[in-house]
């Protein structure tokens, strides 16, 4: 009898913790995230997924919010597969450096666009308090985020690696490791982009994946 007692006595302890509010704490950060979402078309009134939403889903590699702004309002049709790829690595890049890429008005122009998307996510995720968890990946006011642009847009032109690494400080090691990254933000972009049913942009997703995907960066192992 005991011993039954002493059961019924934790499950009531257990219960009671469930039904605390120490267990709902992360409760109103989910709301906040949800209402940030919301602002932004992802869902709807309802928590419904939107066609951003479904979009969004496909991102794993990268901030997807920005990303899926970035594919919703076209704005990489007006650029080429080089030039596309370039802009991309600023979603894959954190790293310091020193050196400052020299871009084409062309990457300039994509440079500000992608500061200005990133600026207004912050902006509602700032309205809604919502916290970041790791403010370095939402930064893409920082121009080290850029810092590989001139790099990876050399490197799809098809410049030989050995040239490569004599246009930054970055260690050959980093930049082999953003290219390969890059080819699987590369891959969610072209999900997203028959998701919503644009075959030029899928078209050209596929000719960046064929572009950087070559030499020591599509090799099987380093050590070979």
């Amino acid at each position: 009898m005991e011993h039954d007692v002493w059961v019924i006595k934790d499950n009531i302890s257990s219960i009671r913790q469930l039904m605390s509010d120490q267990n709902l704490q992360l409760l109103p950060d989910y709301q906040q995230r949800i209402n940030v979402l919301k602002d932004l078309g992802f869902i709807d009134d309802n928590s419904r997924v939107e066609l951003k939403g479904k979009v969004a889903c496909e991102v794993h590699s990268a901030d997807e919010l920005v990303l899926t702004e970035l594919v919703l309002e076209n704005v990489l049709a007006e650029y080429e597969p080089e030039e596309i790829v370039a802009l991309l690595s600023s979603f894959v890049f954190q790293e310091k450096t020193d050196s400052t890429p020299n871009m084409t008005p062309a990457l300039e122009r994509g440079q500000e666009t992608i500061v200005k998307i990133s600026e207004k996510v912050n902006e509602y995720q700032t309205l809604h308090q919502v916290i970041l968890f790791s403010d370095d990946s939402k930064d893409f006011v920082s121009k080290p985020r850029f810092g590989l642009v001139e790099v990876v847009h050399e490197w799809a032109r098809g410049m030989p690696f050995s040239r490569i690494t004599d246009l930054t400080d970055v260690l050959e090691g980093t930049i082999v490791r953003v290219i390969t990254r890059l080819d699987e933000t590369c891959r969610e972009v072209k999900n997203a982009a028959r998701i919503i049913g644009d075959p030029t942009l899928f078209t050209k997703m596929q000719a960046c994946q064929e572009m950087t995907k070559r030499d020591i960066c599509a090799t099987g192992s380093l050590y070979m």
